[in-house]
């Protein structure tokens, strides 16, 4: 899908559609009454019948209005000018293009972005001038036309062929800032890295195994030159004394992958940022099998890793002038007669031991000795991604992904990163009160904390690998994919993560 943004007047532009909006009431929003002027007065008289209202997400497709360049006219309702807010915004942008989508049209312009949408949420959430309402409005606009866009049906036998919309146009009145045009390119690229995301979650695991991450990570280093990628064997992870990743891949015939993807934007000096993302391709828990309900929704276990490298897709294809590198661990978690027991102790590449209690807690296991590795980078900050827990599914839902950090400072700009692309996440805890649960008679810690608190406890876990740098911790485990009736990866935490990198080279 082709964005672009242009001033222009509504009733002028040609194409195959192109969406105002009516406010609850029946008022026309200032693009809609210059339709209406052009038209006769015909949406006036099509809200004095009562055919639109303008409630909230509501809408309604005309044809060949006189007067009107475009073949169809899309009115949006927009509710009440003064409950719009982040919630509402969102959900009228993908009711627009649900009603775009249901259309044979190949291209739209959307005037919507100058009529309010998003104004609450800059103001409410961005106190230190990150984004303007328009801004805002037209990142979102992007990523609910790219998510109305995805197929995943490509392993079908007949996948789907009905139109898709292959053009958005924004139109706005006056002529558009180029920061503007800056945020929709960026908008654009980072929908793609979540195309990414969403693509490489939502394949089985007998598809995507450590060595198809791994293939995928070397085709992103070719496709940019400014990324260069590095594949670790097993024997390369035993010569590093990684025992604690290695334990989990025992009971797989899969072998395991350390993948590093390094991205040179800035200056050689600059020290990197360094992503890390969980890559279990399946996990069954291991010895410490899950219930059989539900476990394929184990393949997406990689999303951490699927996150990484849309991140990395869409900064390179920004040039952000940054220097960042993505760590990806990946492996699966099987039961065999080779597969780790829970009270089996291994010893991690930082020379900590861990008694294994349950198998099932295999992401930090893997994660500890990334983390570990990433120090090598001498990095500025280290971010991990990963699907760790459903004990945050429990505490937060599937609205917001979980964060812990060991510096409030980088909390607050991963915070505000959410907010600006609405991949919100919410702080938690990561008092020293919680580390004696992790308390172990026979080795260091063990790995789980007990029922209470898991998703604190497992962050603790974590935050003992990560003393010599900042660090944050975001646990995706209720995000990153859907259930149910729409079941499919999301593409989170890509846009809160582009977005993060984004504003740190806006600082520099």
């Amino acid at each position: 899908m082709e964005f672009s943004i242009k001033q222009g007047s509504p009733e002028k532009l040609k194409g195959g559609c192109v969406v105002v909006g009516v406010f609850e009431g029946g008022k026309l929003s200032t693009a809609a009454q210059v339709i209406d002027k052009a038209a006769k007065h015909a949406l006036s008289d099509l809200i004095a019948r009562g055919d639109m209202s303008g409630k909230s997400s509501s809408t309604l497709l005309l044809h060949k209005l006189p007067g009107v360049a475009a073949e169809r006219v899309l009115l949006v309702g927009l509710g009440k000018a003064s409950e719009l807010n982040s919630k509402t915004s969102v959900e009228i942008l993908r009711a627009t293009f649900a009603a775009l989508d249901a259309t044979a049209t190949k291209d739209a312009v959307l005037y919507i972005a100058d009529e309010g949408i998003g104004n609450d949420a800059a103001a409410s959430t961005h106190r230190q001038a990150l984004d303007s309402g328009q801004a805002w409005a037209i990142r979102q606009a992007v990523f609910a036309a790219a998510e109305q866009a995805f197929r995943a049906d490509g392993l079908k036998s007949k996948p789907s062929t009905a139109p898709v919309l292959k053009h958005v146009t924004f139109a706005t009145r006056e002529k558009p800032a180029a920061a503007l045009r800056s945020v929709l390119d960026q908008a654009a690229a980072t929908a793609r890295g979540m195309e990414l995301a969403k693509t490489l979650g939502n394949l089985p695991g007998n598809v995507c195994t450590p060595t198809y991450l791994a293939t995928k990570a070397r085709a992103l280093g070719k496709a940019h030159k400014s990324i260069k990628t590095t594949v670790l064997e097993e024997k390369d992870m035993r010569k590093l004394g990684m025992g604690s990743f290695l334990s989990v891949t025992r009971g797989s015939e899969q072998p395991a992958k350390l993948i590093t993807l390094e991205y040179h934007g800035g200056d050689k000096k600059q020290k990197p940022i360094v992503l890390v993302g969980k890559g279990i391709t399946f996990d069954s828990g291991g010895i410490s099998l899950k219930p059989g309900a539900e476990m394929d929704e184990m393949k997406y276990d990689m999303c951490g890793a699927a996150s990484v490298l849309g991140t990395l897709q869409a900064i390179a294809e920004m040039g952000l002038k940054l220097n960042v590198v993505g760590v990806i661990p990946s492996c699966e978690n099987l039961p065999s007669g080779h597969a780790t027991k829970p009270g089996d102790i291994v010893t991690s590449m930082s020379g900590q031991t861990i008694e294994i209690l349950n198998t099932d807690a295999e992401g930090r296991l893997i994660l500890c000795d990334a983390l570990t590795y990433s120090a090598k980078f001498n990095p500025d900050t280290v971010i991990d991604i990963a699907t760790l827990t459903g004990a945050c599914v429990i505490a937060l839902g599937h609205v917001a992904s979980g964060l812990f950090s060991n510096e409030d400072k980088l909390a607050r700009e991963l915070l505000a990163a959410g907010e600006q692309t609405h991949d919100r996440a919410w702080q938690l805890p990561l008092w020293d009160d919680y580390q004696p649960l992790l308390d172990s008679n026979f080795a260091d810690m063990q790995n789980i904390g007990g029922r209470a608190g898991g998703t604190i406890t497992a962050a603790c876990f974590l935050s003992r690998f990560t003393k010599d740098y900042r660090w944050a911790h975001l646990d995706i485990a209720g995000t990153a994919w859907k259930s149910g009736k729409e079941k499919g990866a999301t593409g989170r935490p890509v846009p809160l993560l582009v977005q993060y990198l984004i504003n740190r080279t806006e600082k520099k």
